[in-house]
């Protein structure tokens, strides 16, 4: 059997011992009801403070702000229904986002336009990159929130959320970004970035899945998507998962502590594996090579598809997507490459392979080997097939 390579950790992260290790007794011994007024529950109650205190420090703002949830997608959703809801006390029923935003963000929109408001995609560069100037031009007096990822999901690029920020404090509308592929890899701090509202996912920075953040300034009132009992002040009912929670603040605690170390070593296994995948006839790199993570890289490979593709390297023991994890099994070419302008025919042959600090140069060279067999094996397919 051959080893696995794992390249496919924007999709999800394997769990670090930090996060098992934090939440071990509260699977066990530690296991009671931190909304529970004996000795057990406030044991999971205090968990929850400790949790809350240590993300809101690393992320640079006050603990009231940090509400638990059970990943990114929930995190968006009660982001972006929030600040619709205070926009329709205001009168201001228009939100703006990236044309590439994550689909947790894009289908709440869609959702929001069959309520009435009116939703604006702005345009991004050929590299993925979000312009502050069209969100400045794009913001009128009935704008309530923009909505710009911190970093591309499907390609890395890291977009100028501070000065996009910036601008919304200044014309006083509501800013939401979607951290979730940003988080643990690079610095983000909430005050700094003049954020209103953030998402992350524990899974995306070796936490475990089924657990999230949403942060929420004091100057958004939360609109509660699930209603019950009176957990995160009332704000997100259903007792929390206390393990998971615990098992998050640990994981991002450590990977921000090794954040910089972590991505020296990733990028150049990155720069390693761009030099390499580009020697590949009809190789197209996607993405701007400078505002990018430290561990994504993406590649379109003309004249090829990408789901034989990936089942050819999965032969090979690699593990790598297409795109998004949330669109796979999707016929149609990835919108984020669509939004970039990139032909379907070309967006059909789409690679991610996104790296982790644990990866080495001996696996890249076999990722690289290995996807120029795939390509040439599938196109002298092709061209036998067209005979």
């Amino acid at each position: 059997m051959k080893r696995q390579i794992y390249v496919d950790n924007a999709a999800t992260t394997r769990l670090s011992r930090a996060a098992a290790e934090a939440m071990r007794p509260y699977l066990d011994g530690l296991f009671g009801n931190p909304s529970s007024a004996h000795t057990a529950g406030m044991k999971a109650a205090q968990a929850l403070k400790r949790a809350r205190e240590t993300l809101a420090g690393l992320l640079g703002c006050s603990p009231k702000g940090i509400y638990f949830t059970s990943g990114g997608s929930e995190s968006d959703n009660q982001a972006l229904i929030s600040a619709a809801a205070w926009g329709a006390e205001h009168g201001r029923r228009h939100l703006i986002a990236s044309a590439f935003e994550h689909p947790a963000v894009l289908r709440t929109l869609e959702a929001l336009r069959n309520r009435g408001f009116e939703t604006e995609m702005i345009p991004v560069s050929r590299g993925g990159i979000v312009d502050p100037g069209r969100v400045a031009s794009s913001i009128r007096d009935g704008t309530c929130l923009v909505s710009v990822m911190a970093a591309n999901n499907e390609i890395g690029t890291v977009q100028p959320i501070a000065e996009i920020g910036r601008i919304c404090r200044e014309r006083h509308v509501l800013f939401h970004t979607d951290a979730v592929q940003a988080a643990g890899h690079i610095p983000l701090n909430i005050r700094g970035m003049k954020v209103d509202l953030l998402s992350l996912s524990a899974h995306k920075f070796h936490g475990p899945k089924g657990a999230g953040v949403l942060y929420a300034g004091e100057n958004v009132p939360l609109v509660p998507l699930i209603r019950g009992g009176g957990q995160e002040r009332g704000l997100r009912a259903g007792t929390q998962n206390v393990p998971a929670i615990a098992g998050m603040a640990a994981a991002l605690r450590e990977a921000c502590g090794k954040m910089e170390a972590d991505a020296s070593h990733t990028a150049a296994l990155r720069d390693r594996l761009t030099d390499g995948l580009e020697s590949i006839p009809g190789a197209v790199p996607v993405g701007d090579r400078d505002h990018r993570l430290p561990g994504i890289v993406n590649f379109c490979f003309r004249g090829v598809e990408a789901e034989p593709l990936l089942l050819l390297l999965d032969e090979e023991g690699i593990c790598a997507s297409s795109g998004s994890a949330c669109a796979a099994g999707a016929l149609e070419p990835s919108h984020v490459l669509l939004a970039l302008g990139l032909p379907k025919a070309l967006a059909r042959g789409e690679l991610r392979f996104s790296l982790d600090a644990g990866n080495t140069e001996e696996e890249i060279d076999t990722v690289i080997r290995a996807t120029a067999s795939a390509v040439t094996r599938l196109r002298r397919y092709a061209g036998k097939k067209a005979l």
